[in-house]
């Protein structure tokens, strides 16, 4: 991010080493600086300021005085990054991190161990309600909610990921890559990732010729899934793990069994029924314990669907909005699916086996909707869940010229979800309902899901 896209600070102050700015040279990394911490910025930092220079602190809190270490701090840069790594003020907020290696210079997995679960969910409703102010020219009001117990969540934040990815060092040791870095931070736990992902044993063994682990806890109540992703070119050398599937993943991405099975289960309750979902490999699927059932029934309530209708799920993954939106609109209406992804696709079609109303397109989002008008026609629905990036111009373009009464975009990005609805406003669709849900507990990660409704349907809408 440029200086420019981020709140002003609400001090400067001076640096805590004796030498001058003007004799750092051309990198200040390692430089101790004492600041007063302003506001939230998006990425899972606060803005301060150094003698004009903008610096991106992590480990901190609005309105703490801190002494950071600069982490990147090039002579002519726009801003620097630090670690905070003495607090001097303290926030009411704040507290110890759950996770030994949760701080400066250690783990990059969490960004904000160091606040309550409160707090962190007010920060990231700042970082929403900023992002659609600055792209997207609206004022809201943002809440983020926490995940329901009875879904999954828990109110410490921690044990809700049922997917983690692990490096491997050179010694063979698994854990988590600090933060913008590529050393590998060893781990004997990881606190918010679920109790299936360290019961596998993974993180109590050595690797050999390994680059990389992806373990999977379903809901089925199987064993976890570990794929695991040899170094090029070399063979893996593995341990056994007796409480886990294991499957190798060769070059063209295709899965060699070891043992067990090479997938999960997902049970997904949702009004009241409970939808089951085959996910290959480490296939796609929302890593929250809690994820599918409350962005189920948040799509759910934002697109009101009735029977009959007809719906269009763009990024579909692994087919869970495309089930939901199947039983909602009854025989008498229509699903068409949308994803590129092969694997993805390859889940999908055998969890909608036997829904005959629902169809699968295996193409990317962007070449069905350039013919959507001649294929399709028209669609009363659509929900889209696209990557990280969002869906950009040619998506919404291609979404508005179908004329849905309703659109449900479920966002993991908030400028890039800000950005999109700046850009569904230009075709006549308006934001009428955003809701915020904390599935990233303990970083600065939020999930959105935003209705939009044509122009001319708002006022009716919001009654």
């Amino acid at each position: 991010m440029t200086r420019s896209a981020q709140p002003a600070a609400r001090g400067v102050t001076r640096r805590r080493q004796t030498r001058p700015t003007r004799d750092l040279g051309p990198d200040a990394a390692g430089t101790e600086l004492e600041l007063e911490v302003g506001p939230v910025a998006h990425g899972g930092h606060c803005v301060a300021r150094h003698e004009g220079r903008v610096v991106f602190v992590r480990h901190a809190l609005p309105g703490e005085r801190v002494v950071a270490r600069v982490t990147e701090g090039a002579e002519g840069a726009s801003f620097w990054r630090a670690d905070a790594v003495r607090v001097l003020r303290a926030d009411a907020d704040r507290v110890e991190p759950a996770c030994p290696v949760a701080r400066p210079g250690m783990c990059g997995g969490c960004d904000f161990q160091h606040a309550t679960p409160v707090r962190q969910r007010g920060l990231k409703a700042e970082v929403v309600a900023e992002q659609l102010r600055r792209l997207a020219g609206l004022d809201l009001t943002v809440e983020v909610e926490p995940v329901a117990i009875e879904a999954g969540g828990r109110e410490d934040g921690l044990r809700w990921r049922t997917r983690t990815q692990f490096a491997i060092d050179a010694e063979g040791r698994p854990g988590l890559r600090g933060h913008r870095s590529h050393d590998v931070v060893p781990l004997a736990d990881c606190p918010i990732s679920a109790e299936g992902v360290v019961a596998s044993g993974v993180l109590a063994e050595h690797w050999g010729n390994v680059e990389a682990l992806e373990v999977a806890s379903g809901s089925d109540d199987g064993p976890p899934l570990v794929v695991v992703l040899p170094s090029a070119g070399r063979h893996p050398r593995m341990p056994k793990l007796p409480d886990a599937s294991v499957a190798v993943r060769r070059a063209d991405g295709t899965l060699e069994r070891r043992s067990g099975r090479t997938w999960v289960g997902e049970r997904v309750a949702v009004g009241g029924e409970e939808l089951s979902f085959r996910v290959g490999g480490a296939g796609f699927w929302q890593v929250h314990r809690g994820a599918a059932s409350t962005l189920s029934e948040a799509v759910l309530a934002a697109l009101r669907p009735r029977e009959g209708e007809r719906a269009l799920d763009l990024y579909a993954g692994a087919g869970l909005f495309t089930a939901v939106l199947a039983r909602a609109v009854g025989p008498d209406g229509a699903v068409l699916a949308v994803e590129s992804e092969e694997r993805a696709v390859r889940d999908a079609r055998r969890s909608l086996h036997g829904l005959d109303h629902v169809g699968l397109r295996a193409e990317r989002v962007e070449d069905v909707l350039a013919t959507a008008t001649e294929d399709l026609g028209s669609a009363d629905l659509v929900v889209l869940d696209p990557p990280r990036s969002g869906a950009g111009r040619a998506v919404v373009d291609g979404i508005a010229a179908l004329a849905p009464r309703v659109v449900a975009y479920v966002a993991c990005d908030p400028a890039a979800l800000a950005r999109d609805v700046a850009f569904f406003a230009e075709r006549g669709y308006v934001l009428d309902g955003l809701r915020a849900f904390d599935l990233f507990p303990q970083t600065h990660h939020v999930e959105c899901v935003a209705r939009l409704v044509p122009r001319e349907a708002a006022p009716e809408a919001s009654a």
